[in-house]
């Protein structure tokens, strides 16, 4: 009787899957690319670059893991999150206007970056991350969430104060680029005045 030896598993330097999964416990898609599913252990909130930036100078470390994919950010918030995000819009009086701001939750998938310290050839824009999840670190407590005071205490960043500044970024990239493109532009898409 021949005795049946698994093959050995690669190595985690030669698959990224592998290295979600067996050290974040992240599911995962096959690829190429690989893909991380949300709406498991973490949703994505996804903007524009540029508007972006600007949220992480106004929330500074407030964020959780944050990607970047050619000209979209993705900032990973708490399981759940994407489907509170129209409602949270609304109460900061941001709902009715066009955001370039989206929410990847359940049965979403979001493209893997490089895990962290594997250098190699890439696609001029694949995705890459700005600030890497942490192994052993137990990334989902840490990541934004809605909570019942959400400018103070807790342990885990407020989805709501990040939410408001995504918005409030994301409208102003879109108010510099009409002006950009001219005052013809500025009259096709008017726009009523939102607080933030």
């Amino acid at each position: 009787m021949a005795l049946t030896v698994p093959s050995p598993r690669a190595p985690l330097d030669d698959d990224p899957a592998r290295w979600y999964e067996d050290r974040l416990g992240w599911a995962t898609v096959a690829g190429p690319p690989v893909a991380l599913v949300t709406g498991l252990r973490f949703d994505v909130l996804e903007l524009p670059a540029a508007a972006g930036r600007g949220v992480l100078r106004r929330v500074g470390a407030a964020t959780g893991p944050v990607a970047l994919a050619g000209s979209r950010m993705r900032l990973l918030v708490a399981a759940g999150s994407a489907e509170e995000l129209p409602g949270l819009l609304d109460w900061l009086e941001w709902g009715g206007i066009a955001l370039d701001l989206a929410a990847l939750g359940t049965g979403g998938r979001m493209t893997a970056p490089r895990p962290p310290g594997r250098d190699g050839p890439g696609a001029p824009d694949a995705a890459v991350w700005l600030r890497a999840p942490v192994p052993g670190r137990g990334v989902e407590p840490s990541l934004p969430a809605v909570r019942a005071a959400p400018w103070g205490g807790g342990g885990a960043p407020c989805l709501v104060r990040l939410v408001a500044a995504a918005a409030v970024e994301c409208h102003r990239v879109r108010l510099l680029s009409a002006r950009a493109r001219g005052p013809a532009a500025q009259q096709l898409s008017p726009q009523r005045f939102a607080s933030s």
